[in-house]
């Protein structure tokens, strides 16, 4: 799964390594960083979320045995 900072950064790295620009080829591995952080708390988030389901049926079910 990659997001659009990923992208970006990719993009911006190679225009860099092209043009022999570092700093724009460092802004281009820093972007993809940044997506993946994102992607990775997304991740969290979304497990933290169906854990949080799981327990509240469990949970319920319990009560109502």
């Amino acid at each position: 799964m990659t997001n659009f900072d990923q992208m970006r950064g990719k993009a911006k790295e190679a225009a860099g390594k092209m043009t022999g620009n570092d700093s724009m080829a460092n802004k281009g591995r820093a972007e993809q960083s940044k997506g993946k952080a994102k992607e990775t708390a997304k991740k969290a988030k979304e497990t933290a979320r169906e854990t949080a389901r799981d327990v509240a049926d469990r949970a319920r079910d319990s009560y109502n045995q």
